[in-house]
């Protein structure tokens, strides 16, 4: 048997080969007591701590600018307790439009009516009792008829019902406090795949109609995404592809959408977000993209008190 023989292996100096971290970009530990700005950049200058950084100066520069800003989310942000942050942004105007599924109204209904939300699916499973809670449903089967005739869509007429019949906990609603703010939700509903579509108050072509005209309103606010920011969070399905199909309806119809930013922030890699939000977008006319990758409720609170940092200083 042969073995390579090292004594002719060609050697460099250290000094003359390039490295891609140097001690520079090493945190710093903290020290009892420091603000939340300290404590940001003392953050390593490395790979998802820079990214973070990187990602919520972005975000701010945007907002300085008048550009956009848009939010896909799941509802999973609603269940891990991310709304007083999402209304925070919203209260700020960073937040120029929230994009998301049909659980988010269920689960932002129940916060809204109870203060409460998530099921134990399985345990309702045995009996068939899971999905039929009559006040989760009703209310929302009957915002959207209502919202038909006013010529609304499913996030308006949710956001509507919700504060204007002063819901306990409307403040702390998304759907809520953003029809109080002004600020467009759209709703991108998969019939079959929520709660409210097995009441007997559902009726399909109410749902179709408001969740469709909730992807014009969507694709809209795409044409102008220019020099923004698109943001998803925690989407795996729904919203990467609403926003895929947005921007290409947008440039079909001649708008021309380029130089944005698209961010993915999620626990683990998903196809459809990784090609629809990083990928594609940004290889047919974005400026950068980013995978925030770890859980909501640690690293969304984090970029939210970086974004406000920026908006009040320098991150």
């Amino acid at each position: 048997m042969e073995r390579i023989k090292l004594e002719k292996v060609k050697t460099f100096k250290l000094s003359s080969s390039p490295r891609k971290v140097s001690i520079e970009m090493f945190g710093t530990p903290p020290k009892e007591g420091i603000s939340l700005k300290e404590f940001l950049l003392s953050l390593p200058k490395i790979l998802g701590a820079k990214d973070l950084l990187e990602v919520a100066r972005a975000i701010v520069e945007a907002k300085r600018r008048d550009k956009k800003v848009l939010l896909g989310m799941g509802a999973h942000p609603i269940k891990v307790g991310l709304n007083p942050y999402i209304i925070e942004l919203m209260k700020r105007s960073v937040i120029s439009l929230i994009g998301t599924n049909g659980a988010s109204m269920v689960h932002d209904v129940e916060i809204a009516l109870v203060g409460k939300t998530s099921e134990e699916v399985k345990e309702g499973l045995k009996d068939g009792s899971f999905g039929f809670a009559e006040e989760t449903a009703t209310f929302i089967n009957e915002a959207l008829k209502r919202g038909l005739s006013k010529g609304k869509g499913a996030g308006e007429a949710l956001g509507e019902a919700i504060w204007e019949e002063k819901l306990p906990y409307r403040e702390i609603s998304l759907f809520g406090m953003a029809y109080k703010l002004g600020i467009p939700v759209t709703v991108h509903i998969a019939i079959g795949t929520d709660i409210f579509h097995m009441h007997p108050s559902a009726k399909g072509s109410v749902i179709g109609e408001m969740s469709h005209r909730d992807f014009l309103t969507f694709s809209s606010e795409v044409t102008k995404l220019s020099e923004g920011i698109y943001l998803n969070l925690g989407s795996a399905t729904i919203m990467p592809e609403v926003f895929l199909k947005a921007l290409s309806l947008a440039r079909n119809l001649g708008h021309k959408v380029e130089n944005y930013i698209t961010i993915n922030m999620d626990f683990l890699p998903q196809y459809r977000a990784l090609e629809n939000v990083l990928h594609r977008p940004h290889e047919t006319g974005g400026r950068a993209s980013y995978f925030l990758r770890g859980h909501h409720e640690i690293l969304f609170p984090l970029l939210v008190g970086a974004i406000i940092e920026g908006l009040t200083g320098n991150i």
